[in-house]
């Protein structure tokens, strides 16, 4: 007689058995390729609550289960001012997956409410500086975050259409405010569509954002409001019905950007153009 599994042990086993080739493969390519972990780290693995940082830790720890280099992990949950709900969904998936969390308190969504411009990169900003500091409290040299491929795309083509860059979300950077602490990427090869995925079929239910920003968006009636990264999500969406390989496209060509065609760049803040190679 088979066992019966425990959801925990679900959500484990399809990991590596049903979402094999969409999830675990393209996790430890990214690791392999951009050399995101190494013997003896120790890596704070953060979790907002949502579905990306949730497959992401559970990633985490399937590879330091099976890896013959051991490294540490820390589960960080920063509260930046959740409803009591919305914590203790957080709180039960990280029980229910098996996720030892650490949970830390603040008031950012107070603070950013109160911003007239930018509240969303306020947002950002304060978080990862509160996850580095308390990640630097336990000891850890390293925080990973669940931004996957889609976030890498959409990245990409909002700092182009809105932003007047071409700027890529790198798999990993050292923290310019926080000395000795570096933040990787490791679902930097991952699609969305696979998270989405192996959360259904687990039955799982995640937070989207849980601030009132993205309430907003989501009550519009096109589901996109003012988020300009909605929108970049449905313009993305269209263009793959007439090629659905538009996405592997922008992927590969942040990986060989061909800098001898550009009329200028930026290297480490410094502006160059390519008049300063022309002869």
């Amino acid at each position: 007689m088979s066992k019966t599994l425990t959801p925990r042990e679900t959500a484990e086993r399809s990991l590596i058995t049903t979402y094999r080739k969409t999830l675990w493969k393209p996790f430890i390519a990214a690791v392999k390729r951009y050399e995101l972990v190494s013997p003896g780290d120790r890596i704070a693995v953060c979790l907002s609550g949502g579905k990306d940082s949730a497959v992401l830790a559970k990633l985490m720890q399937e590879l330091q289960r099976h890896t013959d280099r051991p490294f540490h992990l820390s589960f960080l949950v920063m509260d930046p001012g959740y409803r009591p709900e919305n914590r203790k969904l957080i709180e039960d998936n990280a029980a229910l997956l098996g996720i030892p969390i650490t949970v830390f308190d603040n008031d950012i969504f107070h603070v950013a409410f109160r911003a007239e411009k930018n509240p969303c990169y306020l947002c950002a900003r304060m978080r990862r500086g509160f996850l580095y500091e308390k990640a630097r409290d336990l000891g850890c040299s390293k925080i990973a975050l669940g931004h996957h491929m889609s976030d890498v795309i959409e990245t990409t083509l909002l700092g182009l259409f809105y932003g007047a860059q071409l700027q890529a979300m790198p798999p990993k950077l050292h923290s310019q405010h926080f000395p000795g602490m570096e933040l990787i990427r490791p679902l930097y090869c991952v699609h969305e569509d696979a998270i989405i995925a192996w959360k259904n079929y687990n039955n799982l239910r995640f937070l989207q954002c849980a601030c009132r920003f993205t309430e907003t968006r989501d009550a519009a009636p096109d589901g996109i409001g003012e988020s300009k990264r909605q929108e970049v999500k449905a313009l993305i969406r269209a263009l793959k019905r007439d090629n659905p390989n538009i996405e592997k496209s922008i992927f590969r060509a942040i990986h060989g950007v061909q800098l001898d065609t550009f009329p200028g760049f930026k290297r480490h803040g410094q502006a160059y153009s390519f008049l300063d190679f022309y002869d």
